[in-house]
């Protein structure tokens, strides 16, 4: 390091943005590095675990364009993470803006298989009007009230005319498949419903090259890697933060102060909170003395954190082709495009449409991972195991019209419920725009003329402007503000 000064720096959670700084960190030099976590484990909203002998993600599954550019590809190729494929130069340079072309099977709610092929101008449409949000980016002012209104106009008025040649029950059910791909859309997003996005800001999340693709052995596996590489005794567990106090006027030597909800007060230097959007909005008020500036509590306020759910059910036998990666569930009542339900408590199971396909593992289970997302995924979170089982048997033999298919077991997330995290990750709600990410990673004090800057600083995937709700976004986020610092020590030494 260029510099004699060793400063007194805290990280305020473990997941992977806080790994990802303190590792920086550490690398640098710094020997007053230390973290605390709330909970008894690292990895935040990266967790693995198991349903029979089947690996399942509880929280990330997937790497969002696998290729050079992406530094969670890069740590996961480090480690030996990567499943083969994804190493390959053909499957990095694949720009499938993160839709990679999943083989399907298709299922209504009369208990029909429908072909594929019947299918895809229903994928098309929708594909189409999807990327057609785009030419919105930018844009201050738009007719449009939101992305829900905007592609469900566009599917209604360009039904009529793409099918005009289908009578009106392949045109009805072509619709209603569109309505299964908005509601898996809502899940991509980690929101309630698309009506909730706005239609500027969609745009501001950027794709990189390559097909998705998951870690066989878990994800926390890489957290694992991350945190070998670091002291031992760097985390506190079990150690909420209850107050950061930061412009301390009466102590001249750490302008901040972390008190923890088990009496402790540690002096700091500096603070990087990594906490959940979630939590930030749920808490900020008590978790900063003084209160937050008003424009950073307004780009809290403003940008979106929602609930993504899964729900994996392990059965004696697949029901779904061998080839399949994907099962799509069509609701035939469903007069029009939506992605909500009428009645969360009595229909929260018609928001589940989508089914992922797990790879049979060697000792033969089969295994499906149920997205679910918004209020229906908070209802479910608040339902016994037995209850959630029960409605996904009868789901299921809705549409297969087989009576005799029966889970062995299920599996659910609870990131909604989780205190921790209030929700899953962040997306643009109405109204946002780049200017409030710009504000989420804006350090305290504000002004960098105070004669002790970069007090409290903030990283996290809801603090990247545009891999925001992704894992790598996460990382480069530690990386950033671990580098703000380091930038900042070897600037003051310079001549």
């Amino acid at each position: 390091m260029a510099t004699s000064a060793d400063p007194k720096i805290v990280i305020i959670g473990c997941g992977v943005s806080g790994i990802a700084a303190a590792h920086r960190l550490v690398k640098a030099g710094y020997g007053h590095v230390r973290i605390l976590e709330a909970t008894g484990r690292s990895g935040g909203r990266i967790k693995t675990a198991t349903l029979g002998n089947t690996i399942t993600e509880i929280g990330a599954a997937y790497i969002h364009g696998p290729s050079e550019e992406n530094p969670l590809f890069c740590l996961a190729r480090d480690y030996d993470l990567l499943p083969p494929e994804a190493l390959t130069p053909k499957n990095q340079a694949v720009d499938v803006d993160e839709d990679p072309p999943l083989v399907p099977n298709w299922f209504s709610s009369s208990g029909q298989r429908l072909s594929a092929e019947s299918m895809e101008p229903a994928e098309e449409l929708f594909r189409e009007i999807l990327d057609n949000t785009s030419q919105f980016q930018n844009r201050k002012n738009t007719s449009w009230e939101s992305v829900g209104h905007f592609m469900r106009t566009k599917a209604q008025n360009q039904a009529a005319g793409r099918w005009k040649d289908e009578d009106e029950t392949t045109r009805q059910l072509l619709l209603s498949a569109f309505s299964t791909m908005l509601k898996f859309e809502c899940c991509g997003t980690a929101t309630h419903s698309m009506d909730d996005i706005d239609l500027a800001g969609f745009s501001m999340y950027k794709s990189l090259r390559g097909v998705d693709c998951t870690l066989p052995r878990g994800f926390e596996r890489l957290i694992e890697n991350l945190m070998s590489e670091l002291p031992s005794d760097l985390v506190t567990y079990n150690c909420p933060v209850s107050c950061v106090h930061w412009s301390n006027t009466e102590c001249d030597s750490s302008p901040v102060t972390v008190e923890c909800e088990n009496g402790e007060r540690i002096a700091a230097d500096h603070v990087i909170v990594t906490v959940p959007l979630g939590y930030l909005k749920k808490h900020h008020s008590s978790l900063f003395y003084p209160p937050l500036p008003a424009h950073k509590l307004k780009s809290i306020e403003t940008l979106g954190f929602g609930t993504c759910d899964k729900i994996f059910v392990e059965f004696e036998s697949p029901w779904w082709d061998a080839d399949c990666e994907i099962i799509y569930l069509v609701w035939e009542d469903e007069e029009t495009v939506s992605d909500q339900v009428s009645d969360v408590s009595e229909s929260w199971i018609r928001k589940l449409v989508t089914f992922t396909v797990h790879k049979p593992s060697e000792t033969g289970s089969h295994v499906l991972c149920g997205w679910i997302c918004g209020h229906e995924a908070e209802y479910m979170e608040t339902l016994p195991e037995e209850d959630v089982r029960e409605s996904i048997t009868n789901l299921v033999r809705t549409f297969t019209g087989n009576d005799t298919i029966t889970p062995e077991r299920i599996l659910c997330s609870q990131w909604f419920t989780d205190p921790w995290t209030y929700g899953s990750y962040c997306h643009p709600a109405i109204g946002c725009t780049a200017k409030d990410l710009k504000n989420m990673m804006e350090p305290l004090p504000s002004q960098e003329t105070l004669s002790q800057p970069l007090q409290v600083l903030f990283a996290g995937e809801a603090t990247h402007p545009c891999f925001y709700s992704t894992v790598h976004g996460a990382i480069i986020t530690g990386w950033r503000e671990a580098d703000r610092l380091i930038t900042h020590y070897w600037a003051s030494v310079s001549p």
